[in-house]
């Protein structure tokens, strides 16, 4: 839901359509559009309340903005409990929603301990203000220092992975989410549109991508298959063993729509291995 708000959007529409075409999981953070975003969603919450029950409701906290604080603070991370549980009461008065189904510490901060962190999880959960908790953009090692401090399971760790970054393969995270049954969702899983039809609002990370390498297979095997190109670069997510679920970021209604295809593309060892190695444009060692 990071782009409910801003360029030409239509927040609202963008939510409806997602529930049309079948989308039950809708990812917010306090940061994205300063809050606004949260309070777009909240406002179809509050004009349809019986989809609720429908949808699972995820949001994240923990990192703050310059604006956002006093003159002369720095961009941080902040994991401090009490910081925690405001921002958590202030997602769920934007939302309108009585309880965070999902709730992820967006990025670790280096300042926090992670009792600390566990401690303000608890009291969300026993207060009833969030349900399951996890985490954003994590290591492996964070995760798990995190997990033996807290006493409920974390069940996500939510982090940057796609056709144009692939990091997740080889930095242990997918071998954790597999060997602890832990839910990878992967944000920008098109690169932020640079394997749909365009790229938009990319971070400065992706603008050194080097999408020309796949997108030459990627429409070759959306040719073969009857598909998009975006559809095949998601099913090449879906793919993994890990049960990967991509974070669809557009608003545009049709490329909403034309997503859920992806869900009925089981791409080949083959096809799978061949596009990795486009991305990596070197043959496997």
């Amino acid at each position: 839901c990071w782009r409910l708000t801003g360029r030409d959007a239509d927040g609202a529409r963008a939510v409806r359509a997602a529930i049309d075409a079948g989308f039950t999981l809708f990812d917010h953070a306090d940061i994205y559009g300063s809050g606004a975003c949260e309070e777009v969603f909240g406002r179809v919450m509050k004009e349809s309340p019986e989809l609720r029950e429908r949808l699972v409701i995820a949001s994240k906290c923990g990192i703050r903005l310059p604006q956002l604080g006093g003159a002369g603070e720095p961009y941080r991370y902040d994991s401090r409990p009490e910081y925690i549980v405001a921002s958590c009461e202030d997602s769920l008065r934007r939302l309108h929603v009585e309880t965070i189904d999902l709730y992820q510490i967006h990025r670790p901060d280096f300042l926090s301990h992670p009792e600390e962190v566990a401690s303000a999880f608890e009291r969300l959960r026993r207060d009833g203000k969030v349900r399951e908790f996890g985490v954003s953009n994590f290591r492996p090692t964070q995760l798990a220092t995190l997990q033996k401090a807290c006493p409920m399971r974390l069940w996500v760790n939510q982090v940057e992975f796609s056709l144009l970054q692939r990091a997740p393969l080889l930095d242990g995270v997918l071998d954790q989410c597999l060997a602890e049954h832990i839910t990878l969702m992967a944000w920008s899983p098109l690169g932020g549109g640079q394997l749909a039809d365009g790229a938009c609002d990319l971070l400065r990370s992706q603008r050194e991508y080097e999408p020309q390498r796949v997108v030459p297979l990627l429409d070759e095997i959306a040719a073969r298959r009857g598909v998009s190109r975006s559809a095949i670069a998601l099913a090449w997510l879906l793919r993994h063993p890990a049960g990967v679920i991509p974070i669809v970021g557009t608003t545009n209604a049709g490329r909403i729509t034309d997503a859920v295809s992806a869900l009925s593309i089981e791409l080949s060892r083959e096809e799978w291995y061949a596009l990795l190695t486009a991305a990596e444009s070197v043959p496997l060692p």
